[in-house]
């Protein structure tokens, strides 16, 4: 029987990703879940600044942080490219 690490990297070898949310793992084209705004991408990465400061005891909120900022900035910049 394949492992949860196994199906999830069969997944992204397919071109998708996986996410946990509420109702368990979800997987989506990776290509369609960067079309939407950042705010639902970071929502369903369970990433944005509100959800990661509410894990301030563990110092990875730290890294946490800079990857929603990173990938904010990202966001910006390819919009601004296909414009």
């Amino acid at each position: 029987m394949k492992t949860l690490k196994d199906r999830i990297l069969d997944e992204y070898n397919k071109g998708n990703i996986v996410v946990a949310g509420i109702d368990g793992f979800q997987t989506a084209k990776l290509d369609e879940f960067i079309k939407q705004p950042i705010d639902g991408i970071l929502y369903d990465l369970n990433r944005s600044e509100e959800v990661v400061l509410t894990f301030i005891a563990d110092p990875k909120w730290v890294n946490d942080y800079a990857v929603c900022k990173v990938i904010r900035v990202l966001k910006d910049r390819i919009c601004e490219l296909e414009k």
